[in-house]
């Protein structure tokens, strides 16, 4: 037991087998009937040790927190008594936010105005311009939201809502043309080919925006 040698260095082999015989440890033998400790064993017998030396615990209580350990519970601190232990998060069950059932953003001009950090005259004239489009009832959906976030983001680079209607012609030339191309399709296909193409445009707009700013030798 010389891997025990330097936390315990009484540890004698005499003790090994008197725990052994008290079935606290229980190392497998070979044919001839030596005794082989697997990393297992060793960290059984190290935990015994420690609960004698450490906690002071009297054999009874030590195998009855190890029968417990061995049920797949855990010990009580003083070792007697058990429960279960807490159970680690299953990936395949969601979290209680994942099945809440929420229906689509609506926010109040306010609370858009406190989720931005934008000042109200700032939303208003994000309105004004086109950038945001709030519906029959004045709520702003999510799509608002994300384009609040974003111009809040601009306007601390000096960029106003003025600035921004370019964004706004843009996008709805890029609508107006994915529309176009996705306006045969029906159901299930339609819906996944709008995503697709939603994605794919996205992904070219960031190309170019990100192009025209750095351009092809990144140094620009």
């Amino acid at each position: 037991m010389r891997v025990l040698a330097d936390e315990f260095p009484d540890l004698t082999i005499s003790k090994v087998r008197f725990l052994e015989a008290e079935g606290l440890v229980s190392p497998p033998r070979t044919a001839a009937g030596y005794r082989q400790f697997t990393s297992a064993d060793v960290d059984r017998l190290r935990w015994v040790l420690r609960a004698q030396r450490d906690r002071f615990w009297p054999l009874t209580t030590i195998r009855e927190a190890l029968a417990a350990a061995d049920r797949g519970l855990a010990p009580a601190a003083d070792g007697h008594g058990a429960r279960p232990p807490e159970p680690p998060p299953d990936a395949d069950v969601p979290d209680v936010d994942d099945l809440l059932v929420r229906g689509p953003t609506r926010l109040t001009h306010r609370e858009l105005v406190g989720a931005t950090g934008l000042a109200e005259a700032e939303v208003e004239a994000l309105v004004e311009h086109g950038l945001l489009r709030p519906g029959p009832d004045g709520s702003h959906g999510e799509d608002d939201l994300r384009a609040a976030h974003a111009a809040a983001g601009l306007a601390r680079l000096g960029l106003e809502a003025r600035h921004l209607r370019a964004f706004r012609a843009a996008a709805d030339r890029e609508s107006g043309l994915l529309e176009q191309a996705t306006a045969s399709l029906r159901g299930a296909e339609a819906a996944r080919s709008r995503a697709e193409a939603v994605h794919h445009a996205l992904a070219l707009h960031a190309a170019l925006v990100r192009g025209g700013l750095t351009g092809h030798d990144g140094q620009r």
